[in-house]
């Protein structure tokens, strides 16, 4: 039998067939140069977040590197400020009756108490310290730290405004830190002091006073803090440690040593330069302030601070 195409229905099967087959290949190989396009476009587009990761690691690596030598820069900016605001001619400058005054401070007939307190100033204890102080119209000595210095600037400040003296206790009281060498001493001296000018807002303060940490005697620093003090002398800078204390750092302190310690150590002296803290831990401290104060009263003493010895 044959169709209207002319082929019979054998032949027009196989056409058929044929056909199909041809299609069916052609979508084969359209199918997969599409494949093959998909994969190509997949690895470009894979490389090019490699590449955008990797140029994103690049440039963190680049702004941490630029961060760290900006921070490097601002340190050794602020260390040569400070060395340089102690030798700026605007500073107040130590005399040479400061100087003999205080090398003989203990050398005299009046009953004079200086009240003196390390580590400061602390969020909790120093506000209390210096309300009591303010009952009782006394001034006070405060041996700050540099990096408490950093975090309370407004009780700073205020100690200054309410006319207590401003001392230096050096920035980190880490022993193996400040006594690395002489130098370190007068380093961690000129960072706190030029913090102190900062919060306070006299760019020409200078307190000329130093409290080693620890004391200036003694232990295996001994070395190093005798080189630090000719260091500290030779840039105005005098240091006192104390003839009288409460022992409030030392162990497990309580009311009645306090009371105690600070009896046998004020002794007969004329002159005593008494050792307190008001770090955050010495709530003690604050607490027996009044009675210390009442008692240094009722044996005559009058209280002064290095303002009367120094400026």
């Amino acid at each position: 039998m044959v169709n209207y195409y002319g082929y019979d229905e054998v032949s027009l099967t196989v056409i058929k067939r044929l056909n199909k087959k041809k299609v069916f290949g052609l979508l084969l190989i359209i199918l997969f140069i599409l494949l093959i396009i998909l994969l190509y476009v997949f690895n470009i587009h894979k490389k090019m977040l490699k590449v955008k990761e990797e140029n994103q690691y690049a440039n963190i690596e680049t702004s941490d590197v630029i961060n760290d030598e900006q921070t490097q820069n601002k340190e050794n900016i602020a260390e040569e400020e400070a060395i340089n605001m102690a030798n700026n001619a605007n500073l107040h400058k130590l005399t040479q009756v400061g100087r003999e005054k205080m090398n003989n401070i203990y050398a005299t007939n009046e009953k004079i108490a200086y009240i003196t307190f390390d580590d400061g100033p602390s969020q909790n204890i120093t506000p209390q310290i210096l309300n009591i102080l303010d009952q009782y119209e006394i001034k006070a000595t405060f041996f700050l730290l540099g990096r408490n210095v950093a975090r309370y600037p407004s009780l700073v400040k205020q100690e200054y405004e309410t006319g207590h003296y401003i001392a230096n206790h050096g920035y980190s009281h880490e022993y193996d830190t400040i006594y690395a060498s002489a130098q370190t001493v007068l380093e961690e001296y000129m960072k706190t002091e030029q913090l102190i000018r900062t919060v306070i807002g006299q760019e020409t303060y200078c307190s000329h006073l130093f409290r080693f940490p620890g004391g200036s005697g003694g232990n295996k620093y001994r070395n190093v803090k005798k080189e630090a003090k000719q260091l500290l002398s030779d840039n105005d800078i005098l240091y006192i440690d104390w003839n009288s204390l409460t022992n409030d750092s030392v162990g497990k302190p309580t009311q009645e040593s306090i009371m105690n310690n600070l009896i046998s150590t004020v002794g007969t002296k004329n002159s005593v330069v008494i050792l307190m803290h008001d770090a955050a831990t010495k709530q003690l401290t604050a607490d027996m302030l009044p009675q210390v104060l009442n008692y240094l009263i009722e044996q005559g003493y009058t209280f002064k601070t290095f303002y009367d010895v120094i400026m």
